[in-house]
Protein backbone atom coordinates (compact mmCIF):
# COMPACT_ATOMS: atom_id res chain seq x y z
CA UNK A 1 0.00 0.00 0.00
CA UNK A 2 1.06 3.61 -1.52
CA UNK A 3 2.09 6.23 1.07
CA UNK A 4 -0.13 9.35 -0.14
CA UNK A 5 0.53 12.88 0.95
CA UNK A 6 -2.05 15.42 0.00
CA UNK A 7 -0.66 18.65 0.00
CA UNK A 8 -2.35 22.53 1.08
CA UNK A 9 -5.82 21.15 2.02
CA UNK A 10 -8.16 22.58 3.76
CA UNK A 11 -9.18 20.67 7.20
CA UNK A 12 -12.29 20.97 8.75
CA UNK A 13 -11.23 21.49 11.99
CA UNK A 14 -7.20 22.69 11.69
CA UNK A 15 -7.52 24.66 8.52
CA UNK A 16 -4.93 24.81 6.06
CA UNK A 17 -2.39 21.36 6.16
CA UNK A 18 -0.73 18.57 4.76
CA UNK A 19 -1.81 15.18 5.27
CA UNK A 20 0.51 11.86 5.25
CA UNK A 21 -1.15 8.60 5.20
CA UNK A 22 1.08 5.68 5.63
CA UNK A 23 -0.36 1.70 6.03
CA UNK A 24 -3.74 3.03 5.90
CA UNK A 25 -3.57 5.27 8.78
CA UNK A 26 -3.14 9.12 9.03
CA UNK A 27 0.44 9.43 9.78
CA UNK A 28 0.74 13.03 10.36
CA UNK A 29 -0.83 16.11 9.50
CA UNK A 30 1.10 19.62 9.64
CA UNK A 31 2.05 22.94 7.98
CA UNK A 32 4.78 21.20 5.85
CA UNK A 33 5.10 17.49 5.61
CA UNK A 34 7.78 15.98 3.02
CA UNK A 35 7.22 12.21 2.18
CA UNK A 36 9.57 12.01 -0.88
CA UNK A 37 8.11 8.15 -2.13
CA UNK A 38 4.79 8.99 -1.14
CA UNK A 39 2.02 9.48 -3.87
CA UNK A 40 1.58 13.34 -3.87
CA UNK A 41 -2.25 14.77 -4.37
CA UNK A 42 -1.85 18.93 -4.46
CA UNK A 43 -5.41 19.30 -2.53
CA UNK A 44 -5.70 23.06 -2.76
CA UNK A 45 -8.96 24.95 -2.64
CA UNK A 46 -10.67 21.71 -1.01
CA UNK A 47 -11.72 20.27 2.34
CA UNK A 48 -11.25 17.53 3.50
CA UNK A 49 -13.31 16.09 6.16
CA UNK A 50 -13.68 12.39 7.95
CA UNK A 51 -15.10 9.26 5.23
CA UNK A 52 -19.02 9.48 6.10
CA UNK A 53 -21.37 6.93 6.93
CA UNK A 54 -24.54 5.77 6.03
CA UNK A 55 -26.63 3.42 8.16
CA UNK A 56 -29.27 2.62 5.45
CA UNK A 57 -28.39 1.78 2.05
CA UNK A 58 -30.40 -1.12 0.05
CA UNK A 59 -27.55 -2.78 -1.73
CA UNK A 60 -29.91 -5.28 -3.78
CA UNK A 61 -27.32 -8.48 -3.81
CA UNK A 62 -28.26 -11.22 -3.80
CA UNK A 63 -31.13 -11.61 -6.19
CA UNK A 64 -31.66 -7.56 -7.81
CA UNK A 65 -28.76 -6.80 -9.48
CA UNK A 66 -30.53 -5.29 -12.06
CA UNK A 67 -31.21 -2.93 -9.22
CA UNK A 68 -27.74 -2.34 -8.21
CA UNK A 69 -24.80 -4.76 -7.34
CA UNK A 70 -22.26 -4.60 -4.14
CA UNK A 71 -19.81 -3.09 -6.94
CA UNK A 72 -21.98 -0.71 -8.01
CA UNK A 73 -23.55 0.37 -5.04
CA UNK A 74 -20.32 1.01 -3.80
CA UNK A 75 -19.17 2.94 -6.40
CA UNK A 76 -21.75 5.09 -6.03
CA UNK A 77 -21.38 5.17 -2.19
CA UNK A 78 -17.38 6.27 -2.84
CA UNK A 79 -18.86 8.66 -4.93
CA UNK A 80 -20.49 10.50 -2.64
CA UNK A 81 -17.91 10.72 0.56
CA UNK A 82 -18.69 7.17 1.67
CA UNK A 83 -16.63 5.63 3.38
CA UNK A 84 -18.93 3.34 5.31
CA UNK A 85 -22.30 2.21 4.80
CA UNK A 86 -24.49 -0.12 6.10
CA UNK A 87 -26.73 -2.75 4.01
CA UNK A 88 -30.17 -3.95 4.21
CA UNK A 89 -31.30 -7.11 4.07
CA UNK A 90 -34.50 -7.35 1.99
CA UNK A 91 -32.90 -8.91 -0.30
CA UNK A 92 -33.55 -12.47 -2.55
CA UNK A 93 -32.77 -14.64 -0.57
CA UNK A 94 -32.89 -12.47 2.72
CA UNK A 95 -30.36 -11.99 4.62
CA UNK A 96 -31.27 -13.89 7.40
CA UNK A 97 -28.56 -17.29 7.17
CA UNK A 98 -25.01 -17.84 7.92
CA UNK A 99 -24.50 -19.13 4.01
CA UNK A 100 -26.21 -16.02 2.78
CA UNK A 101 -24.38 -13.94 5.01
CA UNK A 102 -21.14 -15.12 4.66
CA UNK A 103 -21.40 -15.37 0.18
CA UNK A 104 -22.36 -11.45 0.81
CA UNK A 105 -19.12 -10.63 3.02
CA UNK A 106 -17.16 -12.57 0.75
CA UNK A 107 -18.61 -10.41 -2.37
CA UNK A 108 -18.00 -7.19 -0.51
CA UNK A 109 -14.62 -8.36 0.48
CA UNK A 110 -14.02 -8.88 -3.24
CA UNK A 111 -15.00 -5.87 -4.99
CA UNK A 112 -16.33 -3.31 -2.42
CA UNK A 113 -15.11 0.31 -2.48
CA UNK A 114 -16.48 1.25 0.48
CA UNK A 115 -16.74 -0.79 4.29
CA UNK A 116 -19.91 -2.52 4.42
CA UNK A 117 -21.73 -3.25 7.91
CA UNK A 118 -24.64 -6.10 7.34
CA UNK A 119 -27.31 -5.46 9.19
CA UNK A 120 -29.41 -8.69 9.07
CA UNK A 121 -33.13 -9.74 9.36
CA UNK A 122 -34.59 -9.26 12.41
CA UNK A 123 -37.51 -12.65 11.16
CA UNK A 124 -37.18 -15.00 8.67
CA UNK A 125 -37.91 -13.56 5.35
CA UNK A 126 -38.68 -10.38 6.82
CA UNK A 127 -41.93 -11.83 7.34
CA UNK A 128 -42.60 -10.78 10.92
CA UNK A 129 -42.98 -13.90 12.38
CA UNK A 130 -40.56 -15.88 13.29
CA UNK A 131 -36.93 -14.72 14.83
CA UNK A 132 -33.85 -15.03 13.27
CA UNK A 133 -30.63 -16.55 14.69
CA UNK A 134 -29.41 -13.82 17.16
CA UNK A 135 -26.55 -16.04 18.68
CA UNK A 136 -25.21 -16.46 15.63
CA UNK A 137 -25.41 -13.11 14.75
CA UNK A 138 -23.72 -12.07 17.50
CA UNK A 139 -20.98 -14.46 17.00
CA UNK A 140 -20.23 -12.72 13.49
CA UNK A 141 -19.80 -9.27 15.20
CA UNK A 142 -23.02 -7.52 13.49
CA UNK A 143 -24.40 -4.17 15.08
CA UNK A 144 -27.64 -4.82 15.10
CA UNK A 145 -31.21 -6.72 13.39
CA UNK A 146 -33.79 -4.72 11.16
CA UNK A 147 -36.55 -6.08 9.25
CA UNK A 148 -36.17 -2.97 7.20
CA UNK A 149 -38.64 -2.49 4.07
CA UNK A 150 -41.57 -3.87 6.50
CA UNK A 151 -41.94 -2.65 10.53
CA UNK A 152 -42.77 -5.98 12.63
CA UNK A 153 -46.83 -5.89 13.03
CA UNK A 154 -47.33 -8.57 15.90
CA UNK A 155 -46.28 -7.14 19.54
CA UNK A 156 -45.68 -10.42 20.88
CA UNK A 157 -42.83 -11.15 18.19
CA UNK A 158 -41.71 -7.78 18.29
CA UNK A 159 -41.29 -8.34 22.11
CA UNK A 160 -39.63 -11.65 21.38
CA UNK A 161 -37.23 -9.25 19.35
CA UNK A 162 -36.14 -7.15 22.09
CA UNK A 163 -35.80 -9.30 24.63
CA UNK A 164 -33.22 -11.29 22.25
CA UNK A 165 -31.44 -8.40 20.69
CA UNK A 166 -31.02 -7.00 24.35
CA UNK A 167 -29.11 -10.72 25.51
CA UNK A 168 -27.22 -10.62 22.14
CA UNK A 169 -26.09 -6.51 22.24
CA UNK A 170 -27.81 -6.23 18.76
CA UNK A 171 -29.50 -2.98 17.72
CA UNK A 172 -32.92 -2.92 16.84
CA UNK A 173 -33.36 -1.00 13.78
CA UNK A 174 -37.11 -0.29 13.31
CA UNK A 175 -38.69 0.50 9.71
CA UNK A 176 -41.94 1.77 11.43
CA UNK A 177 -44.80 1.48 9.76
CA UNK A 178 -48.62 -0.15 10.82
CA UNK A 179 -49.37 -1.35 7.78
CA UNK A 180 -52.79 -1.31 9.29
CA UNK A 181 -53.31 2.19 8.89
CA UNK A 182 -50.70 2.60 5.99
CA UNK A 183 -52.26 -0.07 4.03
CA UNK A 184 -49.76 0.66 1.08
CA UNK A 185 -50.67 3.92 0.32
CA UNK A 186 -48.60 5.54 -1.93
CA UNK A 187 -48.31 8.86 -0.95
CA UNK A 188 -48.82 11.17 2.75
CA UNK A 189 -52.60 12.03 3.18
CA UNK A 190 -52.75 15.54 1.98
CA UNK A 191 -51.66 18.06 -0.68
CA UNK A 192 -50.47 14.57 -2.88
CA UNK A 193 -53.14 12.45 -2.46
CA UNK A 194 -55.69 15.06 -3.32
CA UNK A 195 -53.91 16.57 -6.15
CA UNK A 196 -52.97 12.70 -7.81
CA UNK A 197 -56.49 11.54 -6.63
CA UNK A 198 -55.05 8.25 -5.09
CA UNK A 199 -54.89 7.19 -1.47
CA UNK A 200 -52.89 8.32 1.56
CA UNK A 201 -51.35 6.98 4.45
CA UNK A 202 -51.67 9.17 7.24
CA UNK A 203 -48.31 10.16 10.24
CA UNK A 204 -49.51 8.04 12.16
CA UNK A 205 -48.43 4.71 10.27
CA UNK A 206 -45.40 5.58 11.35
CA UNK A 207 -46.09 6.93 14.58
CA UNK A 208 -48.36 4.41 15.42
CA UNK A 209 -45.06 1.71 15.68
CA UNK A 210 -43.07 4.13 17.33
CA UNK A 211 -45.00 4.45 20.43
CA UNK A 212 -45.60 0.81 20.92
CA UNK A 213 -41.87 -0.14 20.27
CA UNK A 214 -41.00 2.60 23.23
CA UNK A 215 -43.44 0.96 25.60
CA UNK A 216 -42.36 -2.72 24.17
CA UNK A 217 -38.53 -1.22 25.11
CA UNK A 218 -39.32 0.22 28.58
CA UNK A 219 -40.21 -3.37 29.42
CA UNK A 220 -36.81 -5.45 27.69
CA UNK A 221 -34.35 -2.67 27.77
CA UNK A 222 -31.79 -2.48 24.97
CA UNK A 223 -30.95 -0.32 21.95
CA UNK A 224 -34.28 0.69 19.57
CA UNK A 225 -33.24 2.90 16.29
CA UNK A 226 -36.37 4.50 14.07
CA UNK A 227 -35.02 4.63 10.79
CA UNK A 228 -36.27 7.36 8.46
CA UNK A 229 -38.33 9.47 10.54
CA UNK A 230 -40.76 11.06 8.75
CA UNK A 231 -43.76 12.81 11.08
CA UNK A 232 -43.73 14.85 13.68
CA UNK A 233 -45.68 12.81 16.23
CA UNK A 234 -42.68 10.51 15.90
CA UNK A 235 -40.25 13.01 16.52
CA UNK A 236 -42.32 13.56 19.94
CA UNK A 237 -42.31 10.11 20.88
CA UNK A 238 -38.85 9.62 20.04
CA UNK A 239 -37.76 13.22 22.18
CA UNK A 240 -40.02 11.52 25.22
CA UNK A 241 -38.06 8.54 25.58
CA UNK A 242 -35.05 10.48 24.97
CA UNK A 243 -36.08 12.37 28.49
CA UNK A 244 -36.90 9.01 30.24
CA UNK A 245 -33.00 8.37 29.17
CA UNK A 246 -34.30 4.99 27.40
CA UNK A 247 -31.44 4.00 24.72
CA UNK A 248 -33.40 5.57 21.55
CA UNK A 249 -32.27 6.90 18.59
CA UNK A 250 -33.13 8.38 15.33
CA UNK A 251 -32.09 9.01 11.97
CA UNK A 252 -33.65 11.52 9.12
CA UNK A 253 -33.26 11.09 5.30
CA UNK A 254 -32.42 14.28 3.39
CA UNK A 255 -35.20 13.96 1.24
CA UNK A 256 -37.48 14.15 4.37
CA UNK A 257 -35.58 17.86 5.13
CA UNK A 258 -35.59 19.11 1.83
CA UNK A 259 -38.94 18.17 0.39
CA UNK A 260 -42.65 17.32 1.64
CA UNK A 261 -45.92 15.97 -0.01
CA UNK A 262 -46.59 19.72 -1.45
CA UNK A 263 -43.61 19.02 -3.80
CA UNK A 264 -45.11 15.51 -5.58
CA UNK A 265 -45.14 16.32 -9.02
CA UNK A 266 -47.83 14.30 -10.91
CA UNK A 267 -47.14 10.70 -11.85
CA UNK A 268 -43.63 11.37 -10.93
CA UNK A 269 -42.58 8.14 -9.29
CA UNK A 270 -39.31 9.48 -8.03
CA UNK A 271 -41.18 11.18 -5.61
CA UNK A 272 -42.31 7.98 -4.03
CA UNK A 273 -40.58 6.54 -0.85
CA UNK A 274 -41.72 4.66 2.38
CA UNK A 275 -42.05 6.49 3.85
CA UNK A 276 -43.97 8.81 2.18
CA UNK A 277 -43.21 12.59 2.07
CA UNK A 278 -44.92 13.79 4.52
CA UNK A 279 -46.81 17.56 5.28
CA UNK A 280 -44.63 20.68 5.16
CA UNK A 281 -45.51 20.85 8.93
CA UNK A 282 -43.33 17.11 9.10
CA UNK A 283 -40.61 19.26 6.97
CA UNK A 284 -40.51 22.15 9.33
CA UNK A 285 -40.42 19.96 12.64
CA UNK A 286 -38.28 17.86 11.36
CA UNK A 287 -35.71 20.53 10.17
CA UNK A 288 -35.89 22.16 13.78
CA UNK A 289 -34.66 18.80 15.63
CA UNK A 290 -32.19 18.17 12.68
CA UNK A 291 -30.57 21.95 13.24
CA UNK A 292 -30.72 21.89 17.04
CA UNK A 293 -29.41 18.26 17.12
CA UNK A 294 -32.62 16.35 18.47
CA UNK A 295 -32.25 14.11 15.16
CA UNK A 296 -28.78 11.73 15.80
CA UNK A 297 -27.87 11.64 12.13
CA UNK A 298 -28.80 11.44 8.50
CA UNK A 299 -28.92 8.52 6.50
CA UNK A 300 -29.49 8.32 2.56
CA UNK A 301 -31.92 5.13 2.27
CA UNK A 302 -30.57 4.48 -0.66
CA UNK A 303 -33.06 2.44 -2.57
CA UNK A 304 -32.36 2.02 -6.49
CA UNK A 305 -34.92 0.94 -9.00
CA UNK A 306 -35.15 0.68 -12.64
CA UNK A 307 -36.21 3.38 -15.01
CA UNK A 308 -38.90 0.66 -15.91
CA UNK A 309 -39.94 0.29 -12.50
CA UNK A 310 -40.05 3.95 -11.75
CA UNK A 311 -42.27 4.30 -15.01
CA UNK A 312 -45.01 2.38 -14.23
CA UNK A 313 -46.32 5.62 -11.87
CA UNK A 314 -47.11 6.77 -8.56
CA UNK A 315 -49.39 3.72 -8.12
CA UNK A 316 -47.78 0.66 -9.04
CA UNK A 317 -44.00 1.93 -8.70
CA UNK A 318 -42.45 0.93 -5.94
CA UNK A 319 -41.26 3.03 -2.91
CA UNK A 320 -37.73 4.34 -2.89
CA UNK A 321 -35.01 6.64 -4.79
CA UNK A 322 -31.15 6.54 -4.64
CA UNK A 323 -29.57 9.04 -2.46
CA UNK A 324 -25.84 7.99 -1.57
CA UNK A 325 -23.98 10.48 -4.64
CA UNK A 326 -26.18 13.36 -3.87
CA UNK A 327 -26.43 13.13 0.26
CA UNK A 328 -23.47 15.19 0.87
CA UNK A 329 -23.96 18.04 -1.64
CA UNK A 330 -27.67 18.63 -0.73
CA UNK A 331 -26.83 19.13 2.86
CA UNK A 332 -23.86 21.30 2.06
CA UNK A 333 -25.88 23.54 -0.12
CA UNK A 334 -29.12 23.52 1.99
CA UNK A 335 -28.00 23.83 5.10
CA UNK A 336 -24.02 24.99 5.54
CA UNK A 337 -23.86 27.23 2.53
CA UNK A 338 -27.31 29.02 4.02
CA UNK A 339 -25.57 29.71 7.43
CA UNK A 340 -27.68 27.26 8.88
CA UNK A 341 -25.80 24.90 10.50
CA UNK A 342 -21.45 25.18 9.84
CA UNK A 343 -19.98 22.12 8.63
CA UNK A 344 -18.54 20.81 11.60
CA UNK A 345 -22.18 19.46 12.97
CA UNK A 346 -23.19 18.51 9.40
CA UNK A 347 -19.38 16.15 9.69
CA UNK A 348 -21.02 14.60 13.41
CA UNK A 349 -24.75 14.04 11.81
CA UNK A 350 -22.95 12.25 8.37
CA UNK A 351 -19.58 10.50 9.75
CA UNK A 352 -18.86 11.37 13.79
CA UNK A 353 -22.46 10.57 15.49
CA UNK A 354 -23.13 7.33 13.67
CA UNK A 355 -19.01 6.23 14.72
CA UNK A 356 -19.43 6.80 18.26
CA UNK A 357 -22.98 5.06 18.53
CA UNK A 358 -22.55 2.32 17.07
CA UNK A 359 -18.59 1.53 17.44
CA UNK A 360 -18.36 1.93 13.84
CA UNK A 361 -14.13 1.36 12.96
CA UNK A 362 -14.35 4.49 10.54
CA UNK A 363 -11.63 7.46 10.78
CA UNK A 364 -12.41 10.48 12.19
CA UNK A 365 -9.72 12.48 10.85
CA UNK A 366 -7.35 12.62 13.34
CA UNK A 367 -3.63 11.43 13.27
CA UNK A 368 -3.65 7.86 14.39
CA UNK A 369 -6.84 6.81 12.52
CA UNK A 370 -8.17 4.80 9.94
CA UNK A 371 -7.55 7.07 6.58
CA UNK A 372 -10.97 7.25 5.95
CA UNK A 373 -11.25 10.51 4.14
CA UNK A 374 -13.46 12.70 1.98
CA UNK A 375 -12.05 15.63 -0.18
CA UNK A 376 -15.10 17.57 -1.34
CA UNK A 377 -15.10 21.38 -3.52
CA UNK A 378 -17.25 23.56 -1.51
CA UNK A 379 -17.45 26.43 -4.47
CA UNK A 380 -17.75 24.47 -7.64
CA UNK A 381 -21.42 24.06 -8.64
CA UNK A 382 -22.42 21.13 -10.47
CA UNK A 383 -26.06 20.07 -11.57
CA UNK A 384 -27.40 16.82 -10.55
CA UNK A 385 -27.37 14.52 -13.78
CA UNK A 386 -28.16 10.60 -13.85
CA UNK A 387 -26.41 10.14 -16.96
CA UNK A 388 -22.80 10.58 -14.31
CA UNK A 389 -24.41 8.26 -11.44
CA UNK A 390 -22.17 5.37 -10.75
CA UNK A 391 -25.39 3.48 -9.27
CA UNK A 392 -27.26 1.46 -11.53
CA UNK A 393 -30.07 3.34 -11.00
CA UNK A 394 -31.31 6.79 -11.32
CA UNK A 395 -34.35 7.33 -9.64
CA UNK A 396 -34.22 10.48 -8.17
CA UNK A 397 -36.27 13.28 -7.67
CA UNK A 398 -33.22 16.35 -6.77
CA UNK A 399 -32.02 15.27 -10.90
CA UNK A 400 -31.15 18.69 -12.94
CA UNK A 401 -30.48 20.62 -9.14
CA UNK A 402 -27.48 22.73 -9.03
CA UNK A 403 -25.53 22.29 -5.87
CA UNK A 404 -22.36 22.76 -4.01
CA UNK A 405 -20.17 20.21 -2.08
CA UNK A 406 -19.79 17.77 -4.50
CA UNK A 407 -16.51 14.96 -3.07
CA UNK A 408 -13.66 15.16 -5.36
CA UNK A 409 -11.65 12.39 -3.79
CA UNK A 410 -12.85 9.68 -1.38
CA UNK A 411 -9.99 7.54 0.23
CA UNK A 412 -10.93 4.57 2.49
CA UNK A 413 -8.07 2.98 5.07
CA UNK A 414 -5.32 4.62 2.88
CA UNK A 415 -6.94 3.69 -0.70
CA UNK A 416 -8.38 6.20 -3.22
CA UNK A 417 -11.82 5.09 -4.00
CA UNK A 418 -12.95 7.54 -6.04
CA UNK A 419 -11.10 10.48 -7.68
CA UNK A 420 -13.06 13.27 -9.86
CA UNK A 421 -11.43 12.88 -13.12
CA UNK A 422 -11.72 16.55 -14.23
CA UNK A 423 -9.70 17.72 -11.30
CA UNK A 424 -6.06 17.51 -11.94
CA UNK A 425 -4.04 16.51 -8.89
Amino acid sequence: MADILIKNVNHYLLGKKDILISQGKIKDIANEIHAFEAEVIDAQNLIAIPGLIDMQVHLREPGQSEKETIESGTKAAARGGFTTVACMPNTNPTLDSEDVLCTLEKKVEEVGQCKVLIIPAMTKKIAGDELTDYEMYKRKGYIGVTDDGRGVQSDSVMLEVFKSAAKNNLVCFQHCENESISKGAPVHLGVASEKLGVSGQKGMAESDMVRRDIELLEKTGGRYHVLHMSSHESLNFVRSAKEKNLNVTCEVTPHHLLLCDEDVKKEDANFKMNPPLRSSLDKRELNKAFISGEIDFITTDHAPHTPAQKALGIQEAPFGIVGLETAFPLLYTHYVESNKMNLERLVETMSLRPKKLFGIENGDGTVGSNADLCLFDKDSVKIVDENKFFSKSKNSPFIGEALKGWPVLTICEGEITYKDESYDF
